[in-house]
């Protein structure tokens, strides 16, 4: 079981917060909502087997802060290293056009953990059923984040998944779209008949003439006699 916490401030923005999480082989148990000082589990059920005393959470969070703050007038407040997330969109499940599917936005290795992520649909902002997981730490000590919006593929629409970070110049777009073979056309399912017909036709012609061909063959040999 790993776990870790932070506590940042934007002062360019004056905003600032931080993050408690546990997890185990890579997913999410519980986080603490520090506002609500309240205990999230990733799925309900863990929550009857393990406790975990939030107390213990806020008073690390309070001592991130202000060690944070000793740090901060070490080092005249300059910025730390930046580094940018890697983003990748892809579907739960297999995609069958009018079938129910989660798109998921995994983004990855990215520093410091302040981070936006938005859905589009057709360019527009979709914000209903987004769920998106805490920043889970990585082992290089950069985080990754998960991205979820549940969606039905419809021939011709797209979706792109919006990420801003301080790593980035400009808001990143990771642009998806279903990938599904075209319809078969009516026209082209004539032709296509039409040519197995034809081969079909072929085929009985030649075979008659093999047939015949081998009648008349039989027939000399049998009018000659033996020798």
């Amino acid at each position: 079981m790993l776990q870790a916490q932070f506590y940042h401030r934007d002062e360019t923005l004056q905003q600032e917060g931080g993050q408690y999480v546990h997890e185990y082989n890579g997913d999410e148990l519980f986080h603490v909502d520090l506002e609500k000082a309240e205990n999230v589990w990733r799925l309900p059920e863990f929550g009857e087997f393990v406790s975990f005393e939030t107390q213990g959470a806020l008073s690390n969070i309070a001592t991130d802060k202000h060690n944070l703050e000793i740090e901060m007038k070490r080092s005249n407040r300059s910025q730390g290293m930046i580094e940018p997330p890697e983003v990748t969109v892809f579907s739960e499940d297999p995609v069958e056009l009018g079938d129910p599917n989660v798109l998921i936005c995994y983004v990855d290795k990215f520093w410091p953990p302040i981070i936006n992520i938005t859905w589009l649909k057709n360019g527009q902002e979709v914000v209903d059923g987004v769920f998106e997981t805490v920043y889970l730490p990585r082992e290089d000590d950069t985080f990754r984040k998960f991205s979820y919006l549940p969606f039905v593929p419809i021939r011709g629409d797209y979706y792109d998944c919006r990420v801003e970070h301080w790593g980035l110049p400009k808001a990143l777009l990771k642009h998806w779209e279903p990938q599904v073979p075209l319809p078969v056309s009516e026209s082209t399912e004539t032709l296509v008949c039409a040519l197995g017909l034809a081969v079909g036709i072929v085929g009985i012609i030649v075979g008659t003439i093999l047939i015949i061909k081998a009648m008349k063959m039989n027939s000399a040999r049998n009018a000659r006699g033996p020798l």
